[in-house]
């Protein structure tokens, strides 16, 4: 592997700081800086803290029921409430979505539910695609 956590391209784990596990169930806001995992159920808001970029990845199995605000997003799992996403959306075929969704750049995978609308970011940079060389003709 070329160092990445698995096949859905998520941050290395060396990369999170914090991990809430299958299993665990927390209510209440949270609060982070660095990198978030979730694999378990959180109740509550989920942010990063002031003027600091953060990723936040919800695992498969994780839920999040309530309002999160982060730079990057990656959503394997499945989320209710209000998202903001600064910098960067990745919703995985297994993502399950039941709200509105502001992005600044968004990558979607066949297979992932949205429920709500998705808003692009006013102050989000454009997207230009690298000029692709063009294709030469093969001689016999």
């Amino acid at each position: 592997m070329s160092g990445e956590a698995d096949d859905r391209r998520s941050p290395p784990l060396a990369a999170f700081e914090t991990l809430i596990g299958v299993g665990t169930r927390l209510s209440g806001d949270i609060v982070f800086s660095g990198g978030l995992r979730i694999d378990g159920e959180v109740k509550g808001s989920v942010r990063t803290r002031e003027a600091q970029a953060g990723t936040l990845v919800i695992g498969e199995h994780g839920r999040i029921e309530g309002d999160i605000d982060v730079a990057r997003l990656i959503v394997n799992g499945q989320v209710t409430g209000r998202v903001d996403a600064s910098e960067l959306l990745r919703l995985r075929a297994t993502a399950r979505i039941d709200c509105d969704v502001t992005y600044a750049l968004a990558e979607i995978d066949p297979g992932a539910v949205i429920r709500g609308q998705l808003l692009q970011r006013q102050d989000a940079a454009p997207v230009v695609a690298e000029p692709q060389p063009a294709p030469t003709a093969q001689k016999p």
